[in-house]
């Protein structure tokens, strides 16, 4: 391959990269191997300048932007930092700071480096009035009604104050591993899959529509940035020491150095010592104290000069790998899990591993008796990153609890090599592996336990069936208790069933009952998400709702039929059919119908379709008074538009209300975009009548 080919490869795998670490918050590689990557291509990038691309990785900070917030324009940008993994480098940094200050003397200010989300906080007259995600650096998520559930974050500060009119602080928003621990101990128990880290778990959190949701998982935020006019003075330290008198959290940990020599004592302490702290650090950050320093250094397009992040390395332990079991997921994703000798890795005895999927399984070449690496930087699942050059220890006779009577020396000939299962380890179901995924399926999904409280559960949610009374550990009792053996047989359950014979009240069964029966009356493209056809989301079930009407138009279309529609592909059209192809599938449907679920459109969504908004994208941003913002959504849906989350050139129209966003306005002003209000766009599709 020559120079050229690495290029573009390297640009492709390192969008892929930076879409699963800032949207999808599942990282599949270490961001030490991201950032050598990213070296590689700035390297190959300064060879060959007549191949500059402004959208290449290198020319831009990755994205957390989602479609559900109000995108915000950064009063200054929120640049990454350069990062680096060794003491060389470092000396770089300093020597180039040195250079570019000629000569002068600087402090450099030494903080850890929070593993969590970048938060912008803009703060008028000593109250909180904005929240912004870093987003691509330029933009960011307004995520203020989240913010404000995090109670280390002041929403007022203390009147009397030295604090300036407006200012913005940046931190860092995360959630201790307290919290961390208690929500993934949560998860476990409702079958739910874990998140591999704080950061991931603070970054979903943070991103969550319902902010109650956020108030009950302990976030928690560190700040580490002041900026604005009418500061207190020109060190960075001190301005945080100013903050921290105003009521912000600033880490206790800063420190000034005026030498090399203190940097380098700053990071070898905290390399062990960050181990014994509340929260998940991944590093140290560098910055010159001086703002006016700061201001003479200047920036790159990416980073500020005056600034460097220096990242822990990742610790590793070798081990012995003893067997590879394989746990199944309640979408039916399998999951290779290496059970090993016990090894001491961060502070904790680690005995499994994971192996993520059968390429990660391959690209091993792994044997029963390997003498293997196990890592464990970020993720709270140690994972195997390699085999080891050593031998393994001498043959061992009858190894205790594990099922293994004799575990063979590397190298004696006796060595398992290991392969991916080929059917599911619960029920026995030849595997499947759809187009453009990495993990192997289940596809028994009527018959495979975990997959049926998977599709129980997903019956029950918010945005399907709204059961909200019942959650997955009563799902789960009730499973146990052969009480039910698919979602139909909720509606079947009695009060003297499930009554605690103990209990002075059954205040709670009833509750649960009540919002069963109530479930009857959600709107059939809802029942069509709930019943689980795979790869069918809420928008999919919505578009194939409003085209076909019923689920026995639904039931019987064609995948040719089903691929004419726009929307909806050849994966989705396959699956429909498949789903409807098994008679257990239109039993369960069936039962459903006669227990009064909904099976097509109601009159009024049938009279309120149109073609009025054929083509055309529109934006919501305001308060209303005659419908709510979903039921606008829906409106617009059934007359044939496109809710779309931010404002661009394409953008129709906005349909605003009362406290519109500013940068929304302004935006929408600059673009020649008309703002549409509620009674004009009432009137244009002829439904001033409502819901």
């Amino acid at each position: 391959m020559d120079e050229k080919e690495r290029i573009l490869q390297l640009r492709d795998e390192l969008h892929q990269h930076n879409y699963r670490y800032y949207v999808e918050n599942a990282p599949v590689i270490s961001d030490q191997e991201f950032d050598f990557l990213m070296h590689e291509l700035q390297d190959l990038e300064a060879r060959h300048p007549e191949l500059f691309d402004a959208n290449s990785p290198t020319q831009r900070v990755g994205s957390d932007l989602g479609n559900e917030f109000e995108t915000v324009v950064h009063t200054r940008p929120m640049l990454s930092l350069g990062n680096t993994y060794n003491r060389e480098e470092v000396a770089d940094f300093w020597q180039r700071v040195s250079e570019g200050l000629m000569g002068a003397p600087f402090q450099i200010c030494c903080e850890l480096k929070f593993d969590g989300l970048s938060i912008s906080l803009h703060y008028e007259e000593g109250r909180l009035v904005r929240a912004v995600t870093r987003g691509d650096g330029v933009q960011g998520d307004d995520v203020t009604a989240n913010v404000r559930t995090i109670r280390s974050i002041p929403l007022q500060l203390p009147k009397g104050g030295d604090w300036p009119r407006q200012f913005e602080i940046r931190g860092e928003v995360l959630m201790p591993w307290s919290s961390f621990d208690r929500l993934n101990k949560e998860r476990e128990e409702a079958g739910e899959p874990l998140f591999a880290n704080p950061r991931n778990a603070a970054s979903g959190t943070l991103k969550s529509k319902n902010s109650s949701t956020v108030a009950g998982r302990g976030l928690d935020a560190y700040l580490y940035y002041l900026l604005g006019e009418g500061i207190p003075g020109d060190g960075h330290y001190q301005n945080l020491e100013a903050a921290r008198r105003w009521g912000f959290q600033i880490s206790k940990n800063m420190k000034l150095v005026d030498t090399l020599e203190g940097v380098f004592q700053y990071i070898d302490y905290w390399d062990v010592e960050r181990h014994n702290l509340p929260v998940a650090t991944d590093g140290v950050v560098l910055k010159v104290n001086s703002l006016a320093q700061q201001k003479s250094l200047g920036m790159t397009a990416k980073s500020p000069r005056w600034a460097i992040a220096y990242k822990f390395k990742a610790e590793q332990a070798e081990t012995t790998l003893r067997q590879v079991v394989y746990q199944v997921g309640r979408t039916g994703a399998v999951t290779p899990v290496a059970n090993m000798d016990p090894v001491q890795l961060a502070g904790t005895q680690v005995r499994r591993a994971t192996l993520h999927n059968a390429d990660v399984m391959a690209s091993l070449d792994l044997h029963v008796g390997d003498r293997v690496l196990v890592e464990k930087g970020g993720e709270i699942i140690p994972k195997i990153v390699g085999k080891s050059t050593l031998q393994a220890p001498p043959l061992r006779e009858s190894l205790e609890n594990d099922g293994i009577e004799k575990l063979p020396q590397k190298g004696s000939g006796e060595e398992t090599s290991i392969h991916f299962v080929e059917r599911c380890p619960v029920c026995g179901s030849k595997l499947v592996r759809y187009e453009g995924e990495a993990a192997h399926y289940c596809p028994n999904d009527t018959g495979c336990p975990p997959l049926i409280l998977g599709r129980i559960e997903h019956f029950i949610s918010r945005k399907a069936m709204n059961i909200t009374s019942l959650g997955p550990e009563t799902v789960d009792d009730y499973f146990s208790r052969g009480l039910i053996h698919d979602a139909a047989d909720l509606y079947e359950l009695r009060e003297e069933q499930l009554a605690d014979p103990l209990a002075s009240d059954n205040k709670g069964v009833r509750k649960i009952l009540s919002s069963i029966a109530e479930s009857k009356e959600v709107p059939f493209e809802r029942v069509l998400f709930a019943i689980g056809i795979r790869f069918v989301g809420e928008i999919a079930a919505k578009t194939l709702a409003r085209y076909y009407g019923s689920m026995d138009k639904v039931a019987e279309a064609s995948k040719e039929s089903l691929m004419q529609i726009n929307g909806i592909g050849e994966v989705i059209a396959s699956s429909v059919v498949q789903y409807f192809a098994n008679p257990a599938n239109r039993t369960f449907v069936e039962r459903l119908r006669n227990y009064g679920l909904k099976m097509e459109l109601g009159d009024s969504q049938r009279q309120a379709q149109s073609d009025k908004l054929e083509g055309q994208s529109v934006v919501i941003s305001g308060v209303f008074q005659h419908h709510s913002r979903d039921e606008y959504k829906a409106l617009i849906e059934q007359h044939g538009g496109k809710n779309v989350g931010s404002i661009s050139a394409k953008t129709s129209f906005v349909l605003a209300g009362e406290n519109m966003g500013p940068a929304k306005l302004e935006k929408a002003q600059k673009l020649g975009i008309r703002i549409m209000s509620e009674d004009e766009f009432l009137e244009i599709i002829g439904n001033e009548g409502g819901f």
